[in-house]
C-alpha cells in the first residue's frame, strides 16, 4: 500500500536543471518554492504551497559557494517548521567531502560539519551519489543512500565497444573504485601514483601497469582543476596507449580545468549532470543521473528496495 503522506519535490535554486528533468521522469509536479534576495546578499526561502504532512523532497546539489548548502539548509527548516511528515534532501553532488578526516593539524573537517548541519536542520533521510569518501555515510545517524554513477557509466562503456581495454585510476585512492569496474568488465587496471606540492598541483606521477597498445578509460569520482586526469593522459599517450578517455562523475571543473581538457590527449570526458557545466567543451559529454534519481525517489516513498539500482 502506497504511504498516505503526499508526495512533494522542490529544487534549490542551483538544481533547478536537474530537478526538472527528475520532475519529468517520475510524472510529478515539481512544487513551487521562492527565494527572496536582499541587496547584501542574504536570501530566504518559503514554500509557496502547503506540505502539511508531505513526504518533501528537496532537490540541491552544494558545489561552491557555500550559499548552495546555506540555501537547502534554509529549505530544510522551512519544510521542517512547516510541518513536512519526513524530509528526504537529495544531495547528487554533496560539497566537502574532500574533507573527511583530519590529515593535518589544526584543521577543520568539513564533511562530518555539513554532516552535522544537515542532521540538526532537520533531515529525515539522505540519498546522495559517490560520495568523494565512502565513510562519511557514517556521519550521519539517519538512512544514507549511496548511490553509484557506475549504473550510468557501465552500460556507456559496454556500447563504446572498445577493443584492447584497459581501467585506469587516477590516484592510488582510487584505485577501488577502478578495481570495481575492472573486474566487472573483464578488463587489466592501472594506477597512476602521484604526489603533490600542495592542493591542486601535481609534483610527480608515473603509471604502475602496461597501456601500450590499450585504449585507456580513466575512471574517478570527481574532476576539479582536471591537472592529475590530463597529465596521467598525456603520460598515457606518451607510453604507447592507443586512445585515453576518462569518466569523472562530478564535474567541478574549476580553475584552468577546461583548458587543460581541451590542450590534452584525452579523447572524451564523460561526466554527469550532478553539477551544471559552466561552458560547454567539444570534448565534454553529458550523461544524465535524473532518471536514475527518480526512480530511487520514488522507491524510497513507497517503501521499496534500491538494491537493484547497483550495478557494482
Amino acid at each position: 500500500m502506497p504511504p498516505k503522506a503526499p508526495i512533494k519535490i522542490f529544487s534549490g535554486t542551483s538544481s533547478r536543471y536537474l530537478t526538472e528533468k527528475i520532475s519529468h521522469y517520475s510524472g510529478r509536479d515539481l512544487g513551487n518554492i521562492k527565494k527572496l534576495n536582499f541587496s547584501d546578499g542574504e536570501f530566504a526561502v518559503g514554500f509557496q504551497e502547503t506540505i502539511r504532512g508531505s513526504h518533501v523532497f528537496l532537490i540541491q546539489s552544494t558545489f561552491p559557494p557555500a550559499d548552495n548548502l546555506l540555501e537547502l539548509l534554509m529549505m530544510i527548516d522551512a519544510a521542517k517548521r512547516a510541518s513536512a511528515y519526513k524530509i528526504v534532501a537529495v544531495i547528487p553532488y554533496f560539497g566537502l567531502a574532500r574533507q573527511d578526516r583530519k590529515d593535518q593539524p589544526r584543521v577543520s573537517i568539513g564533511a562530518k560539519l555539513a554532516a552535522d548541519m544537515l542532521t540538526a536542520a532537520g533531515i529525515d533521510r539522505l540519498i546522495t551519489m559517490d560520495l568523494h569518501a565512502d565513510q562519511i555515510q557514517g556521519f550521519f545517524d539517519l538512512p544514507v543512500d549511496h548511490l553509484y554513477a557506475s549504473s550510468i557509466f557501465l552500460p556507456h562503456i559496454k556500447s563504446m565497444n572498445l577493443d584492447d581495454l584497459v581501467i585506469a585510476s587516477p590516484d592510488v585512492g582510487g584505485s577501488k573504485r577502478a578495481s570495481t569496474y575492472s573486474k566487472f568488465l573483464g578488463t587489466p587496471m592501472v594506477i597512476c601514483h602521484k604526489s603533490r606540492a600542495k592542493a591542486n598541483v601535481v609534483s610527480e606521477m608515473r603509471i604502475i601497469g602496461d597501456v601500450k597498445d590499450k585504449n585507456v578509460i580513466i575512471v574517478d569520482d570527481m574532476i576539479d582543476t582536471a591537472g592529475t586526469l590530463t597529465k596521467a593522459a598525456d603520460m598515457m599517450m606518451e607510453e604507447g596507449a592507443k586512445s585515453v578517455r576518462a569518466i569523472a562523475t562530478h564535474p567541478v571543473l574549476s580553475g584552468s580545468a577546461y583548458e587543460n581538457i581541451e590542450n590534452s590527449s584525452l579523447e572524451e570526458l564523460f561526466v554527469t549532470d550532478s553539477i551544471p557545466l559552466k561552458k560547454e567543451s567539444k570534448k565534454i559529454k553529458v550523461l544524465s543521473i535524473a532518471e536514475l534519481l527518480a526512480d530511487t525517489i520514488e522507491k524510497v516513498y513507497y517503501y521499496k528496495s534500491i538494491s537493484n539500482q547497483f550495478l557494482i
